[in-house]
């Protein structure tokens, strides 16, 4: 579970682009400020709940005497029609939080849901579901959370928690082996060292340098079962590339550790939810 404090800058930052400069308009002009309601926030969908927090902050940013009762808390599943929360509180509050709340909530429990079906997919297999850097700016640490309440894991957060060599910088430094060294001889003892390749000769040349993790590119299930045999256990196997529901059970069964999915972050459809007052 994300900390309050850790949520809640990110939470007013979105009441604050929505109110802009003279603040809900329409409810203040109709809603009288001493009227209370009752609201429920239900799933027109099947899917799994995230967001739920970071949507009642919403909420309670405006109203902070809000009573809430959960009937779904982040993580669990619902079908249509669900109860998720019931809301008592100011009226106005209700209706100036409601799309922002809503937003959250919508985005990341889709993330939630569309990581739990690649997960189910690849039950059975050693494959661990991961997310990637290819998140909405701002949004990333609650982006990535979804991911972990839909079953899956986080890659690293950003560029300064662990080192990932791809084609590019191999392009500059001129190599693998050159790439290598030189992060060797810049970073701590305690960061993992990542390195991409495209090729089962790029990984036979990788294999001999002090790397953890490879990061096997767009290769097909046949290339990639013969990299995990070369690799043999001596690192740690990503696969990435085309992954889909279609195609994640194949590349599961080649035998890597880790399955990145970049489009669970910048692409997983929202869930259709819905507050009724």
């Amino acid at each position: 579970m994300l900390h309050p404090l850790t949520v809640e800058p990110l939470v007013r930052a979105a009441l604050a682009e929505d109110l802009g400069r003279a603040g809900d308009i329409t409810t203040d002009s109709i809603v009288p400020a001493e009227a209370v309601a009752t609201a429920r926030i239900a799933s027109r969908k099947d899917g799994r709940v995230a967001g739920l927090e970071a949507g009642l902050i919403a909420f309670r940013l405006l109203d902070p005497s809000l009573s809430v009762t959960v009937e779904r808390r982040d993580g669990e599943d619902v079908a249509p029609g669900d109860t998720i929360a019931v809301l008592d509180g100011r009226a106005r509050a209700l209706l100036t939080a409601e799309r922002t709340a809503l937003n959250l909530m919508g985005r990341l429990s889709g993330i939630a849901t569309a990581t739990r079906a690649l997960v189910r997919q690849v039950e059975g297999t050693k494959a661990r579901i991961v997310c990637t850097r290819k998140t909405t700016p701002g949004l990333r640490m609650l982006e990535k959370h979804a991911v972990r309440l839909g079953g899956g894991f986080n890659h690293r957060f950003g560029l300064d928690d662990a080192v990932l060599i791809k084609d590019n910088h191999i392009a500059v430094a001129g190599g693998v082996r050159p790439a290598v060294e030189r992060v060797r001889a810049a970073v701590g003892h305690m960061v993992k060292v990542e390195v991409e390749v495209d090729t089962l000769d790029q990984l036979d040349e990788l294999l001999g340098l002090p790397v953890d993790v490879v990061l096997l590119d767009n290769m097909e299930p046949d290339t990639l079962r013969r990299a995990v045999r070369m690799v043999d256990g001596r690192l740690l196997t990503e696969a990435s590339g085309n992954v889909t529901p279609a195609t994640v059970r194949a590349i599961a069964e080649c035998g890597v550790d880790m399955i990145s999915c970049g489009w669970l972050t910048h692409s997983a459809p929202t869930l259709d939810l819905g507050l009724d007052m």
